[in-house]
């Protein structure tokens, strides 16, 4: 079976600067890979490329079977089957929690009212949450409304989860109510590609750690290159970040 995501000699500019310099991994299905490098190094705008929330310039990409390096990719089937998480949470505020993780069900899906609501309560109770469904999102802290947010993209049903350091603009306490979500996404099989700076985290639950520096792919392997780094620039980077 080939990867869920196929990333080769990526490529992308915005104007004269070149972002990704020919960034090349893969993620198989049921892994959990943690992006991780320096503020500008690339690893958000790699992860914006696999929901083709950027387009890329070159090289190759396959996401979940859907070529992203052609003219015409049918970007409603790649969003279909990729959820994606951003820092900010980015809820309706004038909607409830449950109309805010029902809608793109049945928008997107066609899933009646009944259906889309069985999918959404019991993703809701998946993040810890059911007894919020008919709050507002002011009502909720922000981990609660990030909370939200995993549960409205899993609402979806997708094959693959992105997460763009959903923790940064929280908390410690609020950071972990969000990790845990994430560990039991993990344990129970989701595939999901973070960029993060929880380094604790990627250690603990990442199958593939990919360090990027200036565009590149500088290092990765399994969470134990966060302990024994090949390179002086990511034993610099983890001594920072631990």
């Amino acid at each position: 079976m080939s990867p869920i995501v196929e990333m080769r000699e990526l490529r992308k500019s915005f104007g004269a600067v070149d972002v990704l310099k020919g960034v090349t991994f893969d993620v198989e299905r049921g892994q959990v890979a943690a992006i991780i490098g320096q503020s500008g190094s690339g690893k958000s705008t790699a992860l914006r490329c696999i929901d083709h929330l950027e387009k890329i310039n070159g090289g190759e990409l396959t996401v979940c079977g859907h070529a992203l390096h052609t003219d015409k990719p049918d970007l409603a089937a790649l969003r279909k089957d990729v959820g994606i998480v951003f820092q900010g949470y980015n809820l309706f505020p004038h909607l409830t929690v449950g109309q805010n993780i029902t809608m793109a069900p049945k928008l997107v899906h066609r899933r009646s009212r009944k259906e889309a609501d069985e999918i959404g309560r019991e993703m809701i109770a998946k993040v810890g949450l059911a007894d919020r469904w008919d709050y507002y999102p002011e009502q909720l802290s922000g981990g609660q409304q990030q909370r939200v947010a995993i549960a409205r993209s899993l609402a979806m049903q997708p094959k693959l989860m992105l997460f763009d350091e959903v923790t940064s603009a929280l908390d410690p306490k609020l950071t972990g109510e969000v990790l845990r979500v994430m560990e039991k996404l993990a344990s129970e099989g989701m595939t999901m590609i973070l960029v993060t700076h929880e380094m604790q985290f990627a250690r603990n639950v990442a199958d593939k750690v990919i360090y990027m520096r200036d565009g590149r792919v500088h290092e990765m392997g399994g969470p134990e290159i966060l302990s024994q780094p090949s390179t002086p620039e990511l034993a610099d980077f983890v001594n920072e970040e631990f």
